[in-house]
């Protein structure tokens, strides 16, 4: 359902699952880091408040969007998680980076999902402005980071 008819960061804190004793990794893409870092703290604040301990919350760095899916599998070999959120965000242009950028981070992201015994999560905005970036990104579309992290809560609980 797209944001503007439903603000998914609005949710039931009674019905998310409980973290406690979990772990997460989180890669970040730091280009557009004005949205991506707010989605980061959406995110973990989101995580800690469902139980799971700030130690327990690996997060790595990368350049971009498009090097998500190698900092997300480095997470997945080198600590014990329940799951890995990416976040990142290819804002549309004059080219069709954003089709080529997204649609591999996604690929690449549902083949870690098949090859791990995790979650991996697509915490990728595509928005075709940066108004709908910041929109989603803590603005009135809510947080996507939040959104993220109740999925790979639920997630980790099946």
């Amino acid at each position: 359902m797209a944001s503007a008819l439903q603000n998914l960061s609005l949710y039931d804190t009674e019905k998310a699952p409980n973290g406690n004793g979990k772990s997460f990794g989180i890669a970040v893409a730091e280009w557009n880091k004005n949205i991506t870092f707010d989605l980061l703290k959406g995110c973990v604040e989101t995580l800690i408040l469902h139980g799971v301990n700030d130690y327990d919350i690996h997060v790595n760095f990368v350049p971009g969007t498009f090097e998500l899916p190698f900092a997300a599998k480095k997470l997945a070999q080198s600590h014990h998680l329940a799951g890995v959120i990416c976040i990142g965000c290819v804002i549309k242009g004059e080219t069709d980076h954003d089709v080529y950028i997204n649609t591999s981070v996604a690929n690449a992201l549902q083949n870690l999902n098949i090859q791990f015994d995790i979650p991996f999560l697509f915490g990728v905005l595509t928005p075709n402005n940066e108004q709908q970036a910041l929109d989603r990104a803590g603005g009135k579309h809510g947080n996507k980071g939040v959104e993220a992290a109740v999925t790979a809560l639920k997630m980790s609980a099946i």
